[in-house]
């Protein structure tokens, strides 16, 4: 196992991540309006990186690397619809339908601070099953969020998180959140799984992207040639919700929201 570099973000630091996370929440709130269906994944790209710069903030996934083999990433947006459950590339093909569930992810960059925040809606007409899909995985972030106490430990946000889904859906396993703030993706791993008291101890000052994946069948995923799409293995549904907290003594503040 790797030694872990957590950071323990300034006040400076924290107050910066604090605007960041009020114009990531208004975009991502822009961006399910401006959805409808007709348009390509590609605008709700080009929406996002004009948000973001009409804000004063920079797209953080633009260009980004998450390997040094990996291609820079091409657009502001992940855009990832029905079975694909996270990292969909926006492009001018893909065209929204009724009918569809939509993940947005999106990255905020702003005056040398990062945050991350994702969003799973549906446009018109969706099963039941679909609708209850998209609402227990926003529960199930809650709960991992309400289980980021100071002194608790990683492992207990994971717990929180598979409680919840009890089985009812797959629960995305070759994934995870992580730290977040002074890079895009800081330690700690930050699974949906996990052992009470297990992993790393939660301190005051730590910033954290927690991030459930819920599916409506198998829990498996497949990696797409891109080096960046993750879908499903069997075809189902999916969502993927997401929110930058941070550790404090008085509970976890949600700053994407």
């Amino acid at each position: 196992m790797r030694n872990m570099a957590i950071i323990i973000k300034t006040k400076e630091q924290i107050e910066k991540l604090r605007v960041a996370g009020k114009i990531h929440a208004e975009i991502l709130k822009k961006l399910e309006a401006f959805a409808e269906p007709g348009m390509s994944t590609k605008d709700l790209d080009r929406e996002a990186e004009r948000l973001v710069r009409m804000m004063g903030a920079e797209p953080a996934f633009l260009a980004y690397r998450p390997e040094p083999t990996y291609p820079p990433y091409p657009a502001s947006l992940c855009v990832s619809v029905n079975q694909v459950v996270v990292h969909g590339i926006p492009s001018e093909e893909e065209i929204l339908k009724e009918g569809d569930i939509v993940s947005i992810d999106f990255g905020v960059k702003y005056q040398g601070v990062y945050t991350d925040a994702a969003r799973t809606f549906f446009l018109a007409n969706v099963s039941q099953k679909a609708k209850q899909l998209i609402f227990d995985t926003y529960e199930a972030l809650d709960h991992g969020i309400a289980a980021a106490q100071l002194g608790n430990t990683i492992g207990d946000i994971g717990y929180a998180v598979e409680s919840f889904n009890h089985g009812r859906y797959g629960n995305v396993r070759e994934l995870a959140g992580h730290g977040v703030g002074v890079e895009i993706h800081e330690d700690p791993y930050v699974p949906n799984y996990g052992k009470p008291g297990q992993g790393a101890v939660l301190r005051e000052g730590m910033v954290l992207a927690i991030e459930p994946m819920f599916t409506l069948g198998s829990s498996a995923v497949h990696f797409h040639d891109d080096f960046y799409t993750v879908s499903t293995s069997d075809g189902s549904l999916s969502a993927h919700v997401e929110d930058t907290i941070l550790i404090t003594k008085d509970g976890p503040e949600i700053l994407t929201r």
